[in-house]
């Protein structure tokens, strides 16, 4: 048995051994994790290839030898052919914008556009998937702004929904020069919402004073513990009708074929009745017009994205996993309007 205990002590000091190199290693990544912190990467990736393997791989593995080399050679002839005159070729840069009701997104869609813009020219095309049932009123009017800087540039702007472009998502999804929608996508929600619970009666059950003091008469119009009055309910829907017809001024400035009066109700249409309702231009899917775009042009799908420390992406990983719990509650919680 003197061997067994000489084992495992021999065991216990290995393992010690290697946690302790695990520790170091830990704090050497977080380091430099942290001197990283900030930065960002922009990564490029030519769809055309990708689309070129997948292509080859299924080929090798259902066509025949000599049917695999006959469209290897064709595929290397139409290579060469694009590359003699790869300047003349049009250019289609590709984002993605998934919204959460922060817009957390628009971090990246920002980088995105600002480097697309440096190279892209008129002829070219920005193609942005835009997927987002909206959020915050001023997060999701700067991520507009953002492609309106496209529609500004002059160079064409094309919108893809494939599920949903929502309140503050058909905002940004508006801009397009051409909006197409999934059979099914859900497209509108051009209106505004804002919800409060109201804690003052049962602070008065439990003979509890609550006091605010604010400077400015509308400083507050409705709050959680207060005693909310009609003058205060009176305001704050004012408030949001006003930022309902800031909404749908700016819907209407983008796309002046709506009646935007039948479409600004809040309510929300799928596919070929957003088609019916000009809130889209055409049905059709984001995978199909890119395959469509590939056989004539080079596309590029672009995309910047900030280095992560392991405990913010164990944090933005939760932050996603609570964020339908985040918007249903957090209107009632907070005085803040949302699209």
């Amino acid at each position: 048995m003197e061997w067994l205990a000489e084992y495992a002590l021999f065991l216990a000091k290995a393992f010690t051994i290697v946690v302790a190199i695990f520790l170091v290693l830990m704090m050497l990544a977080a380091l430099k994790g942290r001197s990283r912190r900030g930065e960002g990467v922009l990564t490029v990736n030519r769809l055309n290839e990708q689309l070129a393997r997948s292509t080859e791989r299924l080929g090798s593995a259902v066509l025949d030898k000599a049917a695999f080399k006959s469209m290897q050679k064709a595929r290397k002839l139409a290579e060469k052919g694009r590359a003699k005159g790869d300047s003349a070729r049009d250019k289609v840069f590709v984002l993605n914008f998934d919204g959460d009701i922060k817009a957390s997104a628009l971090e990246n869609l920002r980088h995105e556009v600002t480097a697309v813009l440096e190279l892209a020219t008129p002829k070219d095309e920005v193609v942005v998937k835009i997927e987002s049932g909206g959020g915050m009123v001023h997060a999701y009017g700067l991520a507009a702004s953002q492609l309106v800087r496209v529609r500004d540039a002059g160079v064409p702007l094309t919108i893809c929904v494939d599920k949903v472009a929502a309140s503050g998502g058909y905002m940004m999804a508006c801009i397009g020069d051409r909006v197409l929608a999934a059979p099914f996508a859900m497209l509108g929600s051009i209106g505004v919402v804002a919800q409060i619970p109201n804690f003052n009666k049962l602070l008065r059950k439990h003979d509890v004073d609550y006091e605010m003091l604010t400077a400015g008469e509308y400083k507050r119009t409705l709050t959680l513990f207060g005693e909310n009055t009609e003058k205060g309910r009176e305001k704050f829907q004012e408030d949001l009708e006003s930022i309902h017809r800031l909404f749908k001024d700016f819907v209407s400035r983008y796309r002046p074929i709506l009646d935007i009066e039948a479409v600004a109700t809040g309510e929300v249409w799928f596919g070929l009745e957003a088609l019916e309702n000009a809130l889209a231009d055409e049905l059709k899917t984001s995978d199909e017009y890119i395959s469509q775009r590939i056989r004539v042009a080079d596309v590029f799908e672009v995309h910047y994205a900030v280095r992560k420390r392991m405990q913010d992406k164990l944090a933005s990983g939760l932050a996603a996993s609570l964020d339908r719990l985040v918007l249903t509650w957090a209107s009632r919680f907070h005085n803040q309007r949302f699209w």
